[in-house]
């Protein structure tokens, strides 16, 4: 037995609650500002109604921003860092980008940030601000980026040449925690550039404003006051009444600076403040020289302390700081004598960081021990620790939200019919996986299970909390629907959470050694509910062909899914069906679980066979005339449109559409079927008297490779047509993963005409060229992360059951025939090489951009896009969306634990994604 590393004995006293390592956390969003939550607009205009520009004035309602900050588990105190080169008209306080509105590509952070390193109880995090010298372009980035059309790329803070000659200040962020309550806070800060330049840094510390909100009691305010002040040691106490009390320890000659989270009503709302200290009075104080915005009695709900630095070209200065539930006194310091020793918070303080690096490096070594070359370590590393740092509190309480608070204007009437109003049982108060913490800082359902696939190999208690969470009835719908996300709950994105569900068990078990069944009964009891509002609402007809609406696939179709069709009628979606027949597999697969230990779960398993066998027939054959979604003329599964006079067409878009049928796919091994004599006699009987169903369900009565039974839409011959286009690199395969359309579409763009209108799909490898269905649509030729993942356990699993003997040409028209595990190896590694160096010392992901492949202050950071160049990998969206995109650390685990060793590759494989027959 290995001993466990230190990080693995917190992350087990987490868990046993002896200690609460969770409490504290990179839990401040990137951006508060602009989200659902703080929007109290008549017509939900989130973006406008809560500027970046009001930010910093107005109290936040559900939540807190910062620049590389920490909160608490609950939010209720704040540390983070604000900056000032003296050149900018405001602080930097938080992260500026285009709104929605301003951008010719939607939103867009227009920052240079870094999350280079966390671990699972944040024990040790570091992260990274590049400030430059010169005063920010808030204006230019704006108006160029307005003036831009979608044909035109994104105006970037780089193209404005605020960055040449280096003019720039690196600002590092590390924390290392002493105690699970014991905080030490290093800012280092250099100047990369070839002139002295003046910084002011200010660790700033404050509450989340909870008093301002429904007459809440004013003895409940909390309150932050300075205890101590020297050149050597600034002291503040902060004394919350839930949270207790905690103390900030600062070292160094800086000047404190107090004023209250409150919103400058004079500013915002143009009435009297009820008091002179208001949010933005540090910024008014330090930016503009009013020395009355500041509380000269040190004591506030927000505090900063204001370091003065001036930095040599190439020199370094660093902060200290410790937040801290230990009194003074408990750290030997007597502040009522004469005699303080300033040193005493920090005498072991470098050795701690040190400790923690250390401790962060054998954590990961014992994740991934494998050989890898260094540069994909780093690439794991900071995947692994962009989607730490994109933890964050979420609170939002749809009724008080809908209803308005007592200590300020109501709503307008409008919203109670409006955005999420039938999701008034919706009550968030958690630490949740974001997207990306600036551009999608909530949580979206169908994101989060893939966010889990990654964290369950790092931490599984975490990835498993976040899936049962999500069906808990404070936020499942009574309907049985999954919540999608805030902008609106009630959409519809594809049912994975039963996947990542089951998924997250196996790799637990793997891993671990640890068969959590109480946390897979508990998500199936949930699952059921919701797998019946698929059915109930999605399937229109009955006839087990469904309709799902919006799919998180954008505008990947001829039409918008999410509204009526302009034709009038109804689509037969080929992703749709595939979804749910995927959905009935996974249900199937953790049903067959849980009836080792209790038999009723037969008859469940029963059901869910059933209904997939209808699924899948019903993919290839539907109603009395028998037309199907599949294609026999171009081996290809498309989408079916219906007219209100029971016309039909083939919508002839090659798509992921026609690939998601891939992901219907289960092995059922012959040692589980033994286990469950009940459920075997059942399968048993369909083979035998339901021809009908079984003729479309791929080799169900053949015995494949180790007596296993194929579940599976697409037959061997139809397996073998779809890859024919999907390896072809003139269509699905580049070589940086699997494109969302064909580039067949290039020249050959699918155009429909109706109503004297004209629909159409062409292949767009990068950014949309229109704002059709939302200016954030871009499925229609970029790589995107997840599917292609998906792809990838896909092909795995038709190995397992085919074998080495079934070879398909890879790439097709190359000659080269490979097996299937030998194609997701493939397909696996032309993922990661768009975030690795290639031959020439570049990396797809930064395309063009000079500074990131040639700079040696830039070219090992790493962004994880939101979705990838169709033709050259390079980085596009949301640029810290590690989220799903963090999925390449768990490749990379894979191709480091696996390589070309195909025997050890699928015994390994088999416990995983199912098969307990193999022990490893």
């Amino acid at each position: 037995m290995v001993d466990p590393t230190p990080e693995e004995i917190r992350l087990h006293e987490s868990q046993t609650h002896a200690a609460h390592w969770r409490r504290w956390g990179p839990y401040l969003s990137d951006r508060q500002w602009g989200t659902v939550r703080e929007d109290y607009s008549p017509y939900g205009s989130a973006w406008d109604y809560f500027t970046h520009d009001r930010a910093r004035s107005r109290a936040y309602r559900w939540g807190e921003d910062g620049l590389l900050g920490i909160s608490d588990n609950h939010q209720r105190l704040c540390l983070a860092i604000a900056l000032w080169n003296g050149e900018d008209p405001i602080l930097k306080e938080r992260l500026f980008g285009l709104t929605g509105n301003e951008g010719n590509h939607g939103e867009d952070v227009k920052e240079y940030y870094f999350y280079l390193d966390n671990t699972p109880t944040h024990s040790y995090m570091k992260a990274l601000y590049k400030y430059p010298h010169q005063a920010f372009p808030y204006d230019r980035l704006v108006a160029e980026n307005g003036r831009r059309s979608r044909r035109e790329p994104e105006f970037e803070l780089l193209d404005t040449g605020i960055f040449d000659d280096d003019r720039y200040f690196d600002v590092f962020v590390e924390y290392a925690k002493e105690t699970a309550d014991d905080v030490l806070m290093q800012i280092t800060v250099i100047n990369r550039g070839t002139e002295a330049r003046t910084l002011h840094l200010l660790p700033t510390l404050w509450f989340r404003n909870t008093w301002a909100w429904n007459g809440a009691e004013e003895e409940t305010t909390p309150t932050l006051q300075a205890i101590h002040t020297s050149n050597d040691l600034n002291i503040i106490e902060a004394i919350h009444p839930t949270l207790g009390k905690r103390w900030l320890y600062a070292r160094g000659d800086g000047e404190l600076l107090f004023t209250e989270n409150e919103t400058n009503y004079e500013l915002v709302f143009d009435t009297p403040n009820p008091s002179p200290y208001v949010k933005d009075g540090i910024n008014n104080y330090v930016v503009n020289g009013a020395k009355a915005a500041v509380n000269p009695d040190l004591i506030g709900t927000k505090a900063a302390i204001d370091y003065v630095l001036s930095i040599e070209p190439g020199d370094t200065h660093t902060i200290q700081l410790r937040l801290s539930d230990l009194h003074p006194s408990e750290l030997g310091l007597d502040l009522l004598g004469d005699d303080l020793n300033s040193s005493a918070p920090f005498q072991n303080f470098d050795a701690t960081l040190a400790i923690r690096q250390q401790e962060a490096d054998e954590f990961y070594q014992r994740v991934t021990p494998f050989s890898l070359s260094e540069d994909m370590r780093n690439v794991q590393r900071q995947a692994f620790a962009g989607m730490l740092w994109c933890k964050q509190y979420y609170h939002y309480i749809v009724e008080d939200w809908l209803q308005g608070d007592a200590n300020v204007p109501m709503p307008p009437p409008e919203r109670k019919r409006g955005r999420n109003r039938a999701w008034f049982h919706l009550y968030t108060d958690d630490i949740l996986s974001m997207c990306d913490k600036w551009e999608y800082p909530w949580f979206a359902a169908w994101d989060l299970a893939f966010h889990c696939i990654t964290f369950a190999t790092i931490d599984s208690d975490f990835a498993k909390y976040q899936l049962d969470v999500l069906t808990r009835e404070w936020y499942m719908h009574p309907n049985g629907q999954i919540p999608a996300y805030e902008w609106a709950f009630g959409d519809v994105n594809p049912p994975v959470h039963a996947w990542a569900t089951w998924r997250v068990y196996k790799i637990e078990q793997k891993l671990y050694g640890k068969s959590d069944r109480q946390f897979l009964e508990r998500v199936f009891q949930k699952l059921m509910l919701n797998f019946t509002w698929w059915v109930n609402r999605k399937d229109t007809e009955g006839n087990n062909v469904f309709q799902g609406g919006f799919l998180g696939l954008d505008n990947i179709g001829v039409f918008d899914r999410s509204a009526p069709l302009p034709t009038g009628g109804h689509i037969d979606q080929s992703d749709g069906t595939s979804w749910m027949g995927m959905y009935c597999l996974n249900m199937l697969e953790i049903a067959l679980e849980l009836a080792k230990a209790n038999p009723v779960y037969e008859d469940i398993a029963t059901k869910f066979f059933e209904h997939y066998l209808y699924i899948a027939d019903a993919m290839n054959h539907i109603g009395e005339m028998e037309d199907s979604l599949w294609n026999e003329e171009d081996g290809f599964y498309y989408d079916v449109l219906h007219f209100p006079d029971d016309r039909q067409i083939e919508m002839k878009v090659r798509s992921l559409v026609g690939l998601i049928p891939l992901f219907a796919v289960e092995i059922l091994e012959p040692e589980t079927l033994q286990q469950l004599p009940n459920f075997k006699k059942r399968l048993e009987w369909f083979i035998k008297n339901r021809h009908d169903l079984r003729r479309n369900v791929a080799c169900m009565e053949t015995k494949g490779k180790g007596a296993r039974r194929l579940l599976a839409i697409v037959s061997k011959d139809k397996l073998q047509r779809i890859l024919q286009k999907m390896l072809d690199e003139s269509e699905f395969f580049s070589d940086y993963g699997i494109r969302a359309v064909s580039r067949y579409h290039a020249k050959h763009p699918y155009c429909f005409y109706t109503n004297g209108m004209e629909f159409r799909v062409d292949y767009e490898p990068a950014e949309s060229t229109s704002g059709l269905f939302g200016g954030n649509s871009n499925w229609r030729g970029p790589v995107w992360f997840p599917v292609n993942f998906l792809l990838i356990e896909s092909l795995q699993k038709f190995h397992r059951y085919l074998g080495d003997d079934f070879k398909v040409e890879c790439p097709t028209g190359s000659g080269q025939m490979l097996t299937l595990w030998e194609v997701a190896t493939e397909l696996s590694q032309r993922l990661t090489q768009i975030f690795l160096r290639n031959p020439a010392g570049q990396r797809p992901v930064y395309g063009g951009t000079e500074k990131f492949q040639t700079d040696p202050h830039w070219r090992d950071l790493v962004l994880f896009y939101e979705y990838f160049h169709g033709d050259n990998g390079a980085g596009i969206g949301a640029s810290h969306q590690t989220g799903w995109t963090g999925l390449v650390a768990k490749l990379i685990q894979q191709l480091g634990e696996y390589g070309d060793e195909e025997g050890v590759t699928e015994s390994v494989l088999e416990i995983e994604l199912g098969s307990e027959s193999i022990v490893v």
